[in-house]
């Protein structure tokens, strides 16, 4: 089936929108590199060193120029169309990172991807129609609606656990605490871009809804996530490997979303079992994709690929300690013997 000239629009628009954002991902940890290098505070112990640092700013531009040619591209294509290809970034960044980064990426860790993409792929195809909004007030209904109100709930709680909490004692050892905090504000971020799109959509068609306080609320909310998300991201992308941060970021930020998603708009409602059953099977390839990418991550230079070194660190392990950077990082600042025969082999590799 061909495409219409909208939907080549917002295919293109899409493929261009995973390309700058992969690409950002790559950008702004090479700035976050010379941030440190100057200031020797990196991001990810609280430096802010980054913000004097025009590389990183080039990156951060990168990122926009991205996500707005994302959020223009729903304008003209509809979601089974343009939320698949958000998977590319994921690609873009492995390659990108394995290219100018020396993150050495394994071959299962190139099928990894392409299983992030096939699940993302089935999620979409079996994803439901959304249903015409006339009004933000509308959205706000949906907003304010019990249960969503429960997750909003839910996600503020576990947020506050997250930052004050884990964050001080593990986050620069667990991938899993900073890339949290960013898909949890994250998924809060899109149902409020979301609103926010829709009714500026329905302004420029003659429907203003800026008249509406719920309009400037969603904005309100939209800046702070984003601001949020912003800074745990660096946090995430300065302490672990950018080939393992993005695709674990893509699928908790995207099976959040989703979740929030079914909540607020009720995506499910009127879906057969099956279809459910499909968009549920896609999310398990794309975890097992992201699980492959991490556990493969840097195989060539592991004994433990060759089996010679009962130590080395499971598959669980190198999950809650991340890329094994921080611990590099740890023995460089201490001066050890062992620091400088890791420095060594990184440099070699």
């Amino acid at each position: 089936m061909g495409l219409s000239k909208e939907n080549l629009k917002g295919l293109i628009l899409a493929l261009v929108s995973s390309g700058f954002i992969g690409a950002s991902f790559i950008i702004k940890k090479q700035g976050l590199r010379r941030a440190a290098a100057v200031s020797g505070v990196r991001a990810g112990v609280g430096g802010y060193y980054y913000l004097l640092e025009p590389l990183w700013w080039v990156g951060m531009i990168t990122m926009i120029v991205g996500e707005v040619a994302n959020f223009v591209a729903y304008a003209f294509a509809p979601a089974v169309l343009v939320t698949p290809l958000g998977a590319l970034s994921i690609i873009v960044s492995a390659v990108l990172a394995d290219i100018i980064l020396k993150e050495k990426l394994h071959n299962l860790g190139i099928l990894g991807c392409i299983m992030c993409i096939a699940g993302s792929i089935i999620i979409v195809i079996h994803a439901p129609k959304e249903q015409p909004i006339t009004s933000v007030l509308e959205i706000w209904n949906m907003a304010t609606q019990p249960a969503f109100l429960a997750y909003v709930g839910s996600v503020i709680v576990l947020v506050f656990i997250l930052v004050f909490h884990f964050a001080p004692r593990c986050g620069h050892t667990n991938v899993l605490v900073f890339t949290g905090i960013c898909s949890l504000m994250g998924s809060l971020s899109v149902m409020s871009v979301k609103a926010l799109g829709t009714s500026l959509k329905l302004t420029f068609e003659g429907k203003n809804q800026l008249i509406y306080p719920e309009t400037w609320f969603f904005m309100l909310v939209v800046a702070i996530c984003v601001i949020m998300q912003m800074n745990y991201l660096n946090k995430a992308l300065d302490t672990f490997n950018t080939a393992i941060v993005s695709p674990i970021y893509y699928v908790m930020f995207t099976t959040l979303t989703i979740l929030a998603s079914v909540i607020m708009f009720k995506d499910w409602d009127g879906q057969s079992g099956g279809t459910i059953v499909s968009e549920i099977c896609g999310f398990i390839i794309v975890l097992s994709g992201t699980i492959m990418l991490h556990a493969t991550k840097d195989f060539e230079r592991s004994s433990s690929f060759r089996g010679s070194d009962p130590l080395s660190p499971t598959l669980s392990a190198r999950l809650f300690t991340g890329n094994g950077d921080s611990l590099l990082k740890q023995d460089e600042e201490n001066g050890s013997p062992e620091s400088n025969m890791r420095s060594r082999r990184q440099e070699l590799y």
